[in-house]
């Protein structure tokens, strides 16, 4: 998307080779935690694989597997919560899977969670490396799977399924795959309803590429490219050092030759996994197309712009020890639109930006479930790749303890947080 110089794997060497130590320090860290939540459950006489696969979301999802949508429970309060708020990609595959294997839908569900967040987990190395270099494609990962929330990754949620998706999505963009970005962009759509930051993300990029073909735009919007920043000796805020140069990959649309016919047909395939459900959710309802909001109203969930959720965290000031946790609550949002800030001032490619920053609305304006903003914002990864570049930046032999620590205190953590109140 930009002049930016970006490195390609050697000629010859596999792909999945290169991502090999991304995905061996995923599973590390990942084993860690599941190992913790393993044990932490055996010593409160708790199944690690009901907590996983059974509470929640899980079952919801299971339910639609086993015996498709229609299923509601009505609350005292009036609150109907029905199982049309769940988009039906996931619990697709959890029927596909079952009816081809011995598995329970549980187990379907667990074992399409763990895939996926192996391929979430490419899918960032790969717009990371692409971006910044192999170190860092491999850091980016780590961090990602090192976040307090980590745990839900292996959950039977939808939350690795949607940020594999997103994740090979955006990288099809940056390579100017105009048709398989547009697939995987539906496909997420399908998956749940912040799918619809990834198809802003398409349509961004699709609408910068057209403004630079009528000369509306200069090829380089984010500013100079590496090559000339180190022709004067400066270096880029986003590069890590010690990495080798490597060559410029094509820049977006070069992959299919910016044909306008096939940018097109990506930018018409990404709406279509989003729209096509919710119009037929307004189908099944009676309610038209604005059916699926009505199905979020009852579980009160919708959009307010971050009013209820200011008007929370500005409640726990109102006593002690609550204070701490709207302080910390706080703190968190604060260093989120930090994070976003660092990756504008970085020159990140617009698809990313407009990725990180609608899955960041997103989840901090809607009026409900509070408890679930963490998780909610797990998809967000280009928000974590300038503490992927820090951590890039530190001798193997600083930052694979400092990884250590982190992972070990994610492990702890989440296994505390999922025998306990666990993510609603």
């Amino acid at each position: 998307m930009t002049d930016l110089e970006t490195r390609a794997a050697p000629p010859g060497r596999p792909a999945l080779r290169r991502a090999a130590p991304a995905l061996l320090a995923y599973a590390a860290v990942r084993g860690l935690g599941l190992l913790a939540l393993f044990l932490w459950g055996a010593a409160r006489d708790k199944s690690a694989f009901t907590l996983l696969t059974a509470r929640w979301d899980a079952l919801w999802y299971t339910r639609v597997a086993e015996l498709g949508y229609g299923y509601e429970v009505r609350l005292p309060n009036g609150d109907v919560h029905s199982n049309l708020a769940f988009f039906p990609l996931l619990p697709w595959l959890e029927r596909s899977l079952h009816a081809v294997t011995p598995l329970s839908y549980a187990g379907a569900g667990f074992v399409v969670s763990l895939v996926a967040s192996f391929a979430a987990a490419w899918g960032i190395f790969a717009v990371a490396d692409r971006l910044y270099g192999r170190r860092a494609g491999v850091c980016a990962v780590a961090v990602w799977a090192l976040l307090p929330v980590g745990i839900v990754q292996s959950m039977a949620y939808s939350e690795s399924l949607f940020t594999a998706l997103a994740a090979w999505s955006l990288y099809a963009v940056l390579t100017g795959r105009w048709v398989t970005a547009g697939l995987l962009a539906s496909l997420a759509g399908l998956t749940r309803p912040v799918g619809l930051a990834v198809v802003a993300a398409v349509w961004a990029a699709g609408a910068v590429s057209v403004l630079r073909e009528r000369g509306a735009l200069p090829s380089a919007p984010f500013g100079r490219s590496r090559s000339a920043a180190r022709a004067s000796g400066a270096r880029t805020s986003l590069h890590a050092p010690g990495e080798p140069a490597g060559a410029r990959l094509p820049r977006e649309g070069e992959a299919d030759g910016a044909r306008p016919a096939v940018r097109a047909l990506g930018m018409l395939l990404a709406p279509l996994g989003t729209a096509g459900y919710v119009l037929w959710v307004g189908h099944r309802t009676g309610d038209g197309p604005l059916g699926y909001l009505d199905v979020q109203a009852g579980w009160r969930n919708g959009f307010d712009g971050g009013y209820a959720f200011a008007r929370f965290v500005a409640e726990k000031f109102t006593g002690f020890p609550s204070a701490l946790a709207g302080l910390g609550l706080t703190v968190g949002v604060a260093l989120l639109l930090w994070l976003y800030v660092v990756c504008v001032r970085g020159r990140q490619p617009l698809p990313l930006l407009v990725y990180s920053g609608a899955v960041l609305a997103l989840a901090l304006c809607a009026s409900s479930y509070f408890g679930s903003k963490p998780r909610l914002l797990l998809p967000a990864f280009p928000l974590l790749f300038p503490l992927a570049l820090a951590l890039a930046r530190l001798r193997t032999s600083r930052s694979v303890p400092v990884a250590a620590g982190l992972a070990l205190a994610s492990a702890v953590y989440g296994a505390w947080w999922l025998n306990g109140s666990g993510p609603p």
